[in-house]
């Protein structure tokens, strides 16, 4: 019996089936206004793409690297004149584009303190035009420069790719095997890295004949060093982790961990080392052309281009500046989307 004074009991709870209460439970309807949103992944190659694609000077640099490749290996269907072929009358004609009237690019000169028509005086045929103007045997630029700019990069991408191979397979073969047998590589390589690699090209070039073999051989002897070494220590990162550990321990061969477990790994890495090799080796092949011990004239390549217009440059200075524009656009455009792809790769980068 309660007292007075005493609140009155709570009614007593009665028990309910909580899976039957699950089971009457039933989510509301989605909204038809309002879209699914579904959620996508994205592999590494796709989610690097699409980090490349936010970054808009990688993208311009891409771009513009396609166009110049484009162009130079075209160069034997869109060369308006051969390149190699003399024409003494023509000779140090200035830029003449058609429809345009600006000086410097309408075939006028100046010459003792008035404007000529140089066409005119030399006696170029209506219709017939020089857009990167001529040079000091009337040989087109411009064909000379689309076939100069195919040498250099097929020179650069030739070199680039040997580097990549030798680089590659050295770093892993000596960061797996281990011991003295990883000693006794990196010794060579510092043997290799203690000769001046531009005393060393030289001598290449002077014992050999000059040309493209000879230059892309000079080129590949030395450069693979730098990506030999960063693989071998990106190997020696990866192969203590533990899937690694696991595949060795379950007998699974050296050959095979490199190619299915380290490898895929550093992929990214080697791709942006080899993009920032390619230009390395067009400045190095420029050089070399530039200073006499690389291609040789008649053929047409960057260096020998430059080295054919500093000579006149402060008369003709297109015949210098053209190669010089070129040489820079490509160099720059393969930094631009070497940043850029690099960053596309580093997962540790914010999202761009």
């Amino acid at each position: 019996m309660n007292s007075p004074n005493m609140p009155p009991a709570a009614p007593a709870v009665k028990p309910t089936d909580i899976s039957a209460e699950l089971f009457r439970f039933r989510p509301p309807a989605p909204d038809a206004a309002e879209p699914v949103r579904q959620i996508q992944s994205l592999t590494f190659t796709q989610d690097a793409w699409r980090r490349l694609r936010k970054n808009r000077a990688a993208v311009a640099a891409m771009v513009i690297l396609l166009v110049i490749i484009s162009l130079s290996f075209l160069a034997p269907l869109l060369a308006p004149h051969n390149p190699n072929s003399q024409n003494i009358p023509h000779a140090n004609l200035p830029p003449r584009i058609p429809g345009v009237s600006i000086r410097g690019f309408n075939g006028f000169a100046h010459f003792r303190g008035t404007w000529i028509d140089r066409y005119a005086a030399a006696g170029v045929p209506a219709g017939v035009y020089y857009p990167f103007g001529t040079d000091e045997f009337g040989r087109d630029i411009l064909s000379r420069s689309l076939y100069g700019t195919r040498i250099s990069l097929t020179i650069a991408f030739i070199a680039a790719i040997l580097d990549l191979t030798i680089g590659v397979f050295y770093g892993l073969a000596g960061a797996l095997k281990g011991g003295r047998t990883d000693t006794m590589m990196q010794r060579l390589l510092e043997i290799i890295n203690g000769v001046p690699n531009l005393v060393l090209v030289v001598l290449m070039l002077l014992i050999f004949r000059p040309g493209i073999l000879s230059i892309i051989l000079a080129l590949t002897l030395s450069s693979w060093i730098p990506m030999a070494r960063i693989v071998r220590a990106q190997t020696l990162k990866i192969r203590t982790l533990e899937y690694v550990q696991a595949a060795r321990a379950l007998g699974t061969s050296p050959l095979r961990i490199a190619l299915f477990h380290v490898l895929p790994n550093i992929a990214g890495m080697v791709a942006v080392r080899t993009m920032f090799s390619i230009p390395t080796a067009i400045f190095f092949e420029t050089f070399l052309s530039f200073i006499g011990v690389g291609m040789k004239i008649p053929n047409a390549s960057l260096g020998t281009l430059l080295n054919g217009g500093y000579k006149v440059f402060r008369i003709y200075p297109y015949q210098m500046g053209i190669p010089a524009v070129i040489l820079c656009v490509i160099m720059l455009a393969f930094n631009i989307f070497a940043d850029g792809l690099r960053d596309a790769f580093d997962p540790r980068m914010k999202d761009i």
